[in-house]
């Protein structure tokens, strides 16, 4: 059950969910399953409906935070494609929310290559990789029922 703060008002202000860090987060760590019609229903119900879709994604536009870090969009994939995934963007570099995760959580990031702006990731296949100035971070799966 989606708790706390389901009214209207809430809804309508796009105040997140008290499970909203540990169901987002999970799932953007890949700690949890990736199921992309829980985590839409879940922002719908939150945040109200996607803002667009685009990209083989839902964007939802959200004010809240994670790992003490602003968080601007979480997209979840729309089903057209061969993975499924939840991502998030940050107003922050990458380095910085790597750091505040390991701070929060213990999880750490490596660079994937030396590039200066090489995607980071974790042990558990979560990564962080710049979105234009921001950082994005993304939990990506592959879809099994895009092979049927």
């Amino acid at each position: 059950m989606l708790a706390s703060c389901l009214s209207p008002a809430c809804i309508a202000a796009g105040v997140p969910a008290s499970t909203f860090g540990t169901t987002i987060g999970s799932g953007l760590l890949c700690l949890d399953q990736i199921d992309p019609f829980f985590f839409w229903s879940y922002l719908k119900e939150s945040f109200g409906a996607p803002y667009k879709q685009e990209g083989g994604a839902y964007w939802f536009k959200v004010q809240t935070s994670l790992w003490g870090m602003q968080v601007s969009d979480i997209l979840v994939s729309d089903g057209s494609g061969q993975l499924v995934f939840l991502a998030a963007t940050i107003k922050a570099k990458p380095d910085a929310l790597s750091d505040a995760i390991l701070g929060s959580t213990g999880i750490g990031y490596m660079k994937d290559g030396t590039m200066r702006y090489a995607p980071m990731e974790s042990g558990l296949g979560s990564r962080i990789v710049y979105a234009g100035q921001d950082a994005r971070i993304y939990c990506a799966k592959y879809n099994p029922d895009s092979w049927r």
